[in-house]
């Protein structure tokens, strides 16, 4: 008898290619960002979708706060309909990037979530800047 583990049984080679190169389609993870930022490499705009106050507590220094209640076509006319959204939250424990990539997505903008959010990336070892660093 299987352990839990194998049960049910993996899918096929061709059904997991497919699921795991689709999964790439609509996730980024804290390490690429970092790669892509500090390389000069940053095609993208990062959202954190928290509040306010969250975000004055901690942030990626180059993210831009919107959070994700106030997401619209207003909020995002400054930017083209082309530009790629990468979307963060507090971590696995949160949807709030769930949530702001729904609406991005239903406003038909490009929209991959950074999975693991803040906490992925200070678990990788990345700092955080708060407002108290930059007043």
């Amino acid at each position: 008898m299987p352990s839990p583990v194998a049960r049910p049984y993996a899918a096929n080679s061709s059904e997991a290619l497919a699921y795991f190169e689709s999964l790439l389609k609509f996730e980024t993870d804290c390490w690429d960002v970092h790669f892509a930022i500090t390389n000069n490499r940053k095609d993208f705009v990062l959202l954190d979708v928290r509040s306010e106050q969250a975000y004055d507590k901690g942030h990626i220094k180059e993210a831009i706060n919107l959070p994700y209640p106030k997401i619209n076509q207003k909020t995002l006319m400054d930017f083209s309909d082309e530009t790629l959204f990468i979307v963060y939250c507090a971590g696995p424990h949160c949807n709030a990037a769930d949530k702001a990539a729904i609406k991005l997505a239903k406003l038909n903008r490009p929209v991959k979530k950074m999975i693991g959010g803040l906490t992925g990336w200070v678990d990788e070892g990345f700092s955080l800047i708060s407002k108290r660093s930059y007043e």
